[in-house]
């Protein structure tokens, strides 16, 4: 039996989540855009209470959600909306970091493409970005800056909160990607961040679901415009008929993770704490501020061992990645290792082990740390 240990990547669908999507899908299986009869009248009320719980999660208003197909449609939507509104105001300038993922870096580089200017920021040796980096970076043609929330690789916890604080108060917009930390840092996001991206598969919802939250200022709304078009569903950000079996999914994984936050944590740092006492045994660093962390991800080089050597001796044991399911096809050293400053053949032998405490729960850590082990044979 393989243990399933890239929950950074997806998560299995929760089966009380699958019992909900399949009634949305067989019974009542209306169009919430349909209001001449019952079915679309009951897919428009509960696609209402599935904005509204997943609004209150965050502290936003429910008609500041929009519904997406994940984090990666919400990011475009997010950065590329803004574009008009940057060009026609002269404000080009965008803060980001080097660790970001590529649904964000990849659009801002189209921006680039524009003519707006992006500034890179790289973290320290933590992993985490400073909001004091940030700070320094911004000018009064900055419009935006965007900084996800929990890295995808690393697990470390960025200081949006704290960053959400200062930026409130200028004329320059926030994006957290996320996609990582929404439900496992909850108190973060209710801070007063003006757009948060969030995919629906990383806490036991359906994959093809996610929501972008785009609050007020006293402004009134942000200025974001379309980029896609047909049919004004989702104030016209979002177009397209509402999957309500999605839509009905995430607001019920939502709950579930909420109900059982404090289990899954508890859960994941035992887990977690079990794994590391193993890999005593062997020689490895962690990579990223073990201070500021989530308690289901972590980010290894073990000195000497190749990372996708390792995954092959690995794979009939545990699934594991080296980094980012987005960018795996790739054998390059991780960008976001790179950007930390670390040595080529650590940055190149990275290994994420990410899990959920009831998909991992047959996790043998003593016979992992030995096939380790085995390739280190100096190891103590």
């Amino acid at each position: 039996m393989v243990t399933y240990l890239d929950a950074a990547a997806t998560t299995r669908v929760d089966p009380r989540v699958a019992d909900v999507v399949m009634h949305w899908m067989t019974e009542d299986f209306g169009n919430a855009g349909s209001r001449t009869h019952e079915y679309g009248t009951r897919a428009k009320r509960a696609v209402q209470q599935a904005r509204d719980y997943l609004a209150s999660t965050v502290g936003a208003e429910p008609d500041e959600l929009i519904f997406t197909s994940g984090a990666t449609e919400s990011n475009n939507i997010a950065l590329l909306g803004l574009a008009p509104h940057g060009e026609q105001s002269g404000r080009r300038h965008i803060i980001t970091s080097a660790i970001e993922h590529k649904a964000v870096i990849e659009p801002l580089e189209h921006m680039q493409s524009r003519g707006f200017e992006v500034d890179f920021i790289k973290p320290g040796s933590s992993g985490r970005v400073s909001v004091e980096a940030v700070m320094e970076r911004l000018r009064p043609d900055t419009l935006l800056v965007s900084l996800m929330h929990v890295n995808n690789e690393t697990g470390v916890v960025q200081p949006v909160a704290e960053l959400a604080g200062h930026l409130r108060e200028t004329s320059t917009y926030l994006h957290v990607d996320a996609a990582q930390g929404y439900g496992k840092v909850p108190e973060d996001l209710t801070a007063p961040i003006d757009m948060i991206s969030v995919s629906g598969h990383k806490i036991g919802a359906p994959k093809g679901v996610g929501m972008l939250v785009t609050r007020r200022r006293r402004s009134g709304r942000l200025p974001l415009q379309p980029i896609m078009f047909g049919g004004g569903q989702e104030r016209k950000l979002r177009p397209g008929t509402l999957p309500v079996p999605l839509i009905m999914g995430l607001a019920e994984a939502a709950k579930i993770f909420q109900k059982e936050h404090k289990q899954w944590s508890k859960g994941a740092a035992d887990l977690r704490s079990r794994l590391l006492n193993a890999l005593a045994k062997t020689r490895f660093q962690i990579n990223g501020d073990q201070d500021h962390t989530v308690p289901h991800i972590l980010n290894v080089s073990f000195d000497g061992v190749d990372a996708e050597a390792l995954i092959v001796q690995l794979n009939h044991h545990v699934a594991v990645a080296t980094g980012s399911a987005c960018t795996s096809a790739s054998y390059t050293p991780s960008h976001v290792l790179t950007a930390m400053g670390l040595p080529e053949d650590a940055a190149e032998n990275g290994l994420r082990m990410s899990w959920f405490p009831n998909q991992a729960a047959d996790l043998d850590v003593e016979e992992l740390a030995d096939l380790i082990a085995r390739l280190q044979p100096d190891s103590v």
